[in-house]
């Protein structure tokens, strides 16, 4: 059996942010040795690429670490694909995580992808990337069941996808249903689990709201008991999240991949309470 991958998830900073905060976390993940480091594109979803492009190239000229680029397609078009993807070559930037991306009000939408399957096609016909793609535990939103989700998820792994980063989660029962369906549709893609601690009470109803994760009655205990109490907020998540993640890797997971928010001190916790176990 393989060794589950590491992973974590940054984001550039917002235009109000310094970029040194990011640099700060970076420096303070270092050490811990993740198989590699996601980027987010832009900021807030922005349609502007290049510091998702720079972080990803500091990521791996400076700290060592394989980086992902974040690419959705729903604003952009096969000409704007075709720039960054070459920018990607030239900074040897060879990981793409494929995605159509959420819709910014007042932008204009693609008229050459509607899918992330349409992505995944034009990426594999313009260069030696490879590429990893999202997937939903709980379906996505917009799908109209579960199984019309895992049937979309099929396409896009046909299409050329070999590694899937799935949408936070709170119950690992969800996790396992998932894996069973894509085992029995013939998904044979590696499928790293995605897990987000909690860092405050409005901060992970606003990300549940817009991704569709549920939250289970144990979450909501959590949330109602320590909302007035930030480090224990805190810390309860990070409990909540190291019970997660110890299940998940028990029941043979094929990687972790920590949503951190650009919080080094919550990925540094988990990783020294869960590192043992990789």
């Amino acid at each position: 059996m393989n060794k589950p991958s590491f992973s974590f998830e940054i984001f550039p900073p917002r235009k109000s942010d310094s970029i040194d905060k990011i640099y700060k976390v970076l420096e303070e993940l270092k050490d811990l040795n993740p198989d590699f480091i996601s980027v987010t594109f832009g900021a807030g979803g922005s349609a502007n690429s290049s510091n998702t492009l720079e972080l990803a190239s500091l990521v791996q000229e400076k700290y060592h670490t394989q980086s992902i680029v974040h690419l959705p397609c729903i604003h952009l078009n096969k000409s704007d694909i075709k720039l960054i993807l070459d920018e990607c070559k030239k900074k040897k930037l060879s990981k793409i995580l494929a995605l159509k991306g959420d819709y910014i009000e007042g932008n204009q939408l693609s008229k050459d992808f509607r899918y992330a399957s349409d992505l995944i096609e034009y990426i594999k016909q313009n260069g030696d990337f490879e590429i990893y793609a999202a997937c939903y535990p709980e379906k996505h939103k917009e799908a109209s069941s579960f199984a019309q989700d895992i049937r979309n998820l099929k396409i896009k792994v046909d299409a050329g996808a070999s590694t899937l980063l799935s949408q936070l989660f709170f119950d690992n029962s969800d996790f396992y249903r998932f894996q069973e369906a894509c085992d029995i549709i013939g998904i044979k893609a590696k499928i790293c689990a995605g897990i987000m601690p909690i860092a405050n009470k409005r901060q992970i109803l606003k990300i549940t709201s817009m991704c569709g994760a549920k939250i289970p009655k144990k979450f909501q205990q959590i949330l109602h008991k320590y909302e007035n109490n930030d480090k224990a907020m805190v810390d309860a998540g990070i409990a909540y999240a190291i019970e997660q993640i110890v299940d998940l890797l028990t029941n043979g997971v094929d990687g972790i991949h920590i949503y951190t928010m650009n919080n080094s001190y919550i990925a540094r916790r988990i990783y020294e309470a869960t590192h043992s176990l990789f």
